[in-house]
């Protein structure tokens, strides 16, 4: 890391020493009526439909340069890799001027090696649409700062949304008799009974009741408030017993057959995926905003027209009741690099692509094309074609606030209720809501993942070193059955944690929490997000 640090900014004082004579390059364009260019990253996720081109040149990249102020060259970025990606084009000096991106550990590893740009002037000098954003959410500043009072990015108000979601077979849980589980252990009896009562009629022992894998597991882990620091007696520690009650929990889930054998090879959750759109899995950690979603609900009733799926309130453990990780309702998407030639072209931009036109236009289409007014009063597609001109879109609207549209930013709103499977997708993102937007079942952490503090080098680097490690470690204990128990696993987790020097870790973390605990965007202050009805 320091080795690529140095690089970087070996090439950062080289591209200085240039910048000068191209900045005047450009000014001249502008002097000529021309528009200025700049270069920007959007995240490939693959979703690019083959007749519409490619994510760096199609129908909306058109759009956008008719439309807008600037000329933008897009560099297309691996979403499954993105900061990789982008630590590589920083440290070889050719990352692009505008970076889009959700994750605060780079925006932590950018600041530390100062090659991202303050934005405070920009906003200040040539701003208006961004600005006025500021104006109604000063808590925008809040989550762009650093630590040296200045702010280092852009961003969204999504509002309080909600993101993963437990979903269950109820058609099962009704021929079997069963009861929605509202604790740990029921739901360890729903599981069983899902996977040896024959739930699906075939007569054969051919279904689990869940799979372990990815999202599932996560949402497992949020039960049992298995997310390492936690909140006692005021202060922030490093818990240990919930990670203990959770590996039991999936050890007994294993051991007993209830669940795929095979979870831990499925580390995309891809199969697990494919097992419940065919039927053999009664649970499934899913999300629940979104088109791919959809499809996959869609993909679920035909192969299986006669499931009925809800939506259920995570189980209660011994630890209390939570709810699963949500939608950022207050994030930074976008950063600037330090190496920008033009910043008034770039906060041109930043106004455009945050505008209504702009955001409406992205998320929606053109009116009469793509979208019609819906009986709520909201954009509503006209055809299954027509929104998949929308599919690949969204990364470009990363700095339109949702909350702006009011009831119209969900995307529950958008859907057809004319069509039986939206409505009843339509139900089921309603029941997330209510479940998991509530104070009174907060999510298991102390705050979203992105509001989290970035520790320093010589503290990630603890902290991320014994990682994996520990995590081996319960999943040892989870596969092992009798040879090697959740007790010992505990044991050599914290043993292996402390000589790495573990002890630093938790004393940096108690100390931000309780220096930072009154101003910091903590897990309380996120639901003052919800949007009215």
């Amino acid at each position: 890391m320091r080795l690529g640090a140095a690089a970087v900014l070996a090439v950062s004082a080289l591209l200085a020493g240039c910048s000068g004579s191209d900045q005047e390059g450009r000014a001249g364009r502008n002097a000529g009526g021309q528009k200025p260019e700049i270069s920007a990253t959007v995240y490939d996720r693959g979703l690019v439909p083959q007749e519409e081109g490619t994510i760096e040149q199609n129908r909306w990249t058109e759009w956008i340069d008719r439309n807008g102020p600037v000329h933008v060259k897009f560099t297309p970025i691996p979403r499954n890799d993105a900061t990789a990606k982008l630590t590589a084009l920083f440290a070889s000096g050719t990352a692009p001027e505008l970076i889009f991106d959700y994750s605060n550990v780079l925006r932590g590893q950018l600041y530390t090696q100062k090659q991202m740009m303050p934005v405070d002037d920009m906003i200040a000098k040539y701003s208006t649409t961004y600005k006025q954003l500021l104006e109604k959410y000063p808590v925008l500043r809040t989550a762009a700062s650093m630590p040296d009072g200045k702010m280092y990015g852009f961003g969204v108000i999504n509002g309080l949304q909600a993101n993963h979601a437990l979903f269950i077979r109820a058609d099962w849980l009704n021929k079997l008799n069963l009861e929605t589980p509202k604790t740990t252990e029921e739901l360890y009896q729903v599981m069983k009974a899902f996977t040896e009562q024959d739930p699906d009629g075939n007569r054969q022992k051919d279904t689990y009741g869940t799979s372990l894998a990815y999202i599932t597991n996560q949402i497992v882990n949020a039960m049992f408030q298995n997310v390492k620091w936690v909140v006692e007696d005021g202060k922030l520690i490093h818990d240990w017993e919930r990670a203990k009650a959770a590996a039991a929990f999936k050890k007994r889930l294993y051991d007993e057959g209830l669940v795929d054998p095979d979870y831990l090879t499925d580390r995309s959750g891809q199969k697990a995926q494919q097992d419940w759109v065919n039927g053999k899995i009664g649970m499934w950690g899913g999300q629940i905003t979104g088109a791919a979603w959809l499809q996959i609900y869609e993909s679920l009733k035909k192969n299986n027209p006669s499931a009925e799926v809800i939506v259920i309130p995570l189980p209660r453990s011994p630890y209390g009741q939570f709810s699963p990780t949500i939608q950022n309702p207050v994030q930074i998407t976008a950063i600037v690099n330090s190496q920008a030639k033009n910043p008034e072209a770039i906060m041109k931009y930043i106004d455009f692509i945050s505008s209504d036109e702009a955001g409406k236009t992205l998320k929606y289409g053109i009116e009469g094309t793509h979208y019609k007014q819906g009986p709520n009063g909201c954009p509503i597609f006209i055809d299954k074609e027509k929104e998949k001109q929308l599919s690949y879109a969204g990364d470009y609207r990363m700095l339109f606030s949702p909350a702006l549209e009011g009831k119209c930013g969900r995307y529950e709103e958008t859907l057809n209720l004319d069509h039986p499977q939206e409505k009843e997708f339509y139900t089921m993102m309603k029941q997330a809501g209510e479940y998991y937007l509530s104070p009174e079942r907060p999510i298991a952490d102390i705050t979203h993942g992105e509001h989290m503090p970035i520790a320093p080098d010589d503290i990630q680097l603890i902290d991320t070193s014994v990682k994996k490690p520990i995590d081996d470690i319960w999943i040892k204990a989870i596969v092992s059955g009798a040879a090697y128990t959740p007790d010992q696993a505990l044991a050599e987790a914290k043993s292996l944690w402390e000589r790495a020097g573990g002890k630093q870790v938790d004393d940096w973390y108690a100390k931000w929490y309780s220096e930072n605990k009154d101003k910091a965007l903590l897990r309380d202050q996120l639901y003052q997000f919800k949007r009215p009805e």
